[in-house]
């Protein structure tokens, strides 16, 4: 076990051992000392905030957001640590959806859903809510090159109720499994506000040129399943979440594949850029984010985060 992976372990334990107003005070008190040090994470979270609030925010409020939102990205990993100790109906009251009786209906109707979400809140809460409920939930995850650590990160999501698959290196394709998982009623969440790769869809974000992952809008266009766009915050007593949608989508005779794939993903761009600048301080996007962004300076998201396709 290396050192990454075991401070990952320690993590775990220690945040559900302790007892949590002690363990929030230590994650808010890590947060604050990242905003002072002010190291490449915190200068690309600035950075990216910048984009989301624009330039008339005045630098003094634009650092208190950048506080905040680091307090958030602790939060999130305070919490992450703390799920897999608590019972059902405490995942259940912890989390709460605005809209989730769409989702309750697609899945009793067995078309399944297609989620679009961004690096926000807390999605590992979101997720381990939707198979609290008894739906049905697969979705991807990056297969990193520590193979421990991977393990340890997809056993976690397991042990939710989450059916993870790996981006790459598993017995079929991940595009092809989440086709019949849809077909058979699950609810299937992708992370869908960052892919910079050759594979991305350019599309633009407020006001600036990036790229996003295809697989929410090619999977939505291959199945007939519902796409909704979720937004995700923190409240003090908990997690939420919304969804807008089902978004339409472009009649199979109206253009080729790749441009309603393009259309398709400008709008699901268009709904989470909607839903971050309600709540930017939740919006956990420490990396470069837009391609006219120099490419110093990046940080890691958490590995194995629920991944796109």
């Amino acid at each position: 076990m290396n050192l990454t992976e075991a401070g990952y372990v320690a993590g775990w334990r220690l945040v559900r051992a302790l007892p949590r107003p002690v363990v929030a005070a230590a994650f808010r008190a890590g947060a604050d000392r990242a905003h002072r040090g002010n190291g490449r994470g915190t200068r690309r979270l600035r950075a990216n905030l910048r984009r989301v609030v624009g330039p008339d925010l005045p630098e003094a409020e634009l650092e208190r957001l950048v506080r905040d939102g680091l307090r958030s990205y602790a939060r999130y990993w305070l919490e992450a640590f703390r799920l897999p100790s608590l019972s059902r109906q405490q995942i259940l009251a912890g989390f709460h959806l605005d809209g989730q009786e769409k989702l309750a209906a697609d899945v009793a109707a067995g078309r399944g859903a297609v989620v679009a979400l961004p690096h926000a809140g807390n999605w590992d809460a979101a997720g381990a809510w939707v198979a609290a409920n008894g739906w049905p939930i697969t979705t991807v995850a990056e297969r990193l090159k520590r193979e421990g650590l991977y393990k340890r990160f997809l056993a976690f999501r397991q042990s939710l109720g989450m059916e993870i698959l790996p981006t790459s290196g598993g017995d079929r394709p991940a595009f092809d499994v989440l086709v019949d998982r849809l077909q058979a009623g699950a609810v299937v969440p992708l992370l869908a506000d960052r892919d910079l790769s050759a594979r991305g869809v350019d599309v633009e974000f407020f006001g600036g040129p990036t790229r996003m992952p295809p697989g929410p809008a090619l999977l939505a266009i291959r199945t007939g399943a519902p796409l909704y766009v979720a937004s995700l915050w923190y409240e003090p007593d908990g997690a939420r979440a919304a969804i807008e949608g089902p978004l339409e989508l472009p009649a199979e005779d109206s253009a080729p594949l790749n441009a309603r794939v393009r259309a398709v993903t400008q709008r699901i761009a268009d709904g989470l850029a909607a839903g971050i600048a309600r709540h930017p301080e939740d919006w956990h996007m420490l990396q470069r984010m837009w391609l006219d962004q120099r490419t110093a300076g990046t940080m890691s998201q958490p590995p194995a985060t629920t991944g796109t396709i």
